[in-house]
């Protein structure tokens, strides 16, 4: 009798293990798809930021874009995604500004002419995005080093921008935080 429910207990944990497993594999997947729909987006530029989450098939999306209509699109995209069971769209549209529109151009421009950044600035997605919200400038996205970070905040300094925030992260700290969801 001991041994039926030693045998059984192991069991229901193997395949609760299993289904865990199994979730996480294709929330990843369901991720996976998310990212190509909003990468594919032909009108998402560097002055956009979409961030998203799984989490058992419900997507959180968040993050910051120029237009109204990008946000709608952006959900809309993604709710064609097989294996979705809800949509839970947190996307802000930034403010119209004359001053954030120059500050974005004026901070991409000076971000992607160093030649540092010319491989990224022939990129179809450059890596780099510049969200300017009422004056404040985040910096997102992906660069190779830790001082192609700071160059890239240090060239988005100094164009009247109320605060300038570095989000931006090493090739290495993405790898580094994808390790985890691998491991499991």
């Amino acid at each position: 009798m001991k041994t039926l429910f030693a045998t059984l207990l192991v069991s229901l944990l193997s395949l609760n293990t299993a289904f865990a497993q199994t979730t996480e594999r294709k929330d990843l997947q369901v991720f996976n798809d998310i990212a190509d729909q909003v990468n594919r987006y032909t009108q998402l530029t560097i002055f956009d930021s979409i961030s998203a989450s799984v989490t058992d098939g419900r997507v959180v999306l968040s993050g910051w874009v120029t237009m109204p209509f990008k946000r709608d699109d952006i959900e809309k995209r993604v709710r064609k995604v097989e294996g979705i069971n809800g949509v839970d769209n947190k996307i802000g549209v930034l403010p119209v500004s004359q001053f954030d529109d120059e500050l974005r151009f004026r901070i991409a421009r000076a971000i992607y002419s160093h030649s540092l950044f010319w491989n990224y600035a022939a990129m179809v997605n450059p890596p780099i995005r510049v969200v300017v919200n009422r004056g404040r400038v985040t910096l997102e996205g992906v660069v190779q080093s830790n001082v192609e970070r700071m160059l890239a905040r240090s060239l988005a300094s100094g164009f009247g921008a109320f605060d300038v925030k570095n989000d931006l992260k090493t090739d290495a700290e993405v790898r580094e935080s994808m390790e985890p969801r691998k491991s499991n």
